[in-house]
């Protein structure tokens, strides 16, 4: 294996580390819920709060899990018409749309990035800082590109005819 698999390796790991991590958001988020919900039902006093924790918490889980998702290709995908045509025309269609996603995805991480070390403002009601979650999505960001240079590597690949 050369230099090219282990780094594919390598990020793949830290990809499922990452959504790993994310998985482990969900457990507070669902307890918040529950816990604001049978305050609000029981007592009629919901817990101040726990909209905003909870935006930020559903936050971290879907940037946490954007690479995973394209490492495991869970996106929505549409092959309608694609499906229709020879693979080595799919798989030409297929580099592109990689391509395209770079591209935005690239915009996102350095936009993200941008506007993340700039960020001084604060949340309304438990004053959380914002620059946090703007700079996961610049990270978020750039391992969906790192996921999505691997499988442009990989389309690279099929359309020379090689084994992935």
């Amino acid at each position: 294996m050369g230099w090219l698999g282990k780094g594919k390796k390598g990020i793949q790991s830290v990809n499922r580390l990452i959504a790993g991590v994310s998985g482990i958001f969900l457990i507070p988020l669902m307890l918040i819920t529950a816990a604001d919900v049978l305050s609000r039902d029981l007592f009629n006093r919901p817990i101040p709060g726990t909209i905003e924790l909870s935006q930020y918490m559903l936050a971290v889980v879907i940037l946490l899990g954007l690479a995973y998702t394209q490492q495991v290709k869970a996106h929505v995908a549409v092959s309608l018409l694609t499906s229709k045509l020879s693979h080595p025309v799919q798989v030409v269609f297929g580099m592109i749309s990689t391509l395209i996603g770079l591209s935005i995805f690239s915009i996102l991480a350095w936009q993200g990035w941008v506007v993340g070390i700039e960020e001084r403002t604060v949340s309304d009601m438990l004053r959380v800082p914002q620059y946090p979650f703007r700079l996961l999505v610049a990270i978020a960001a750039f391992s969906t590109c790192l996921e999505l240079l691997i499988d442009f590597g990989e389309s690279i690949k099929k359309l020379a005819g090689r084994p992935s």
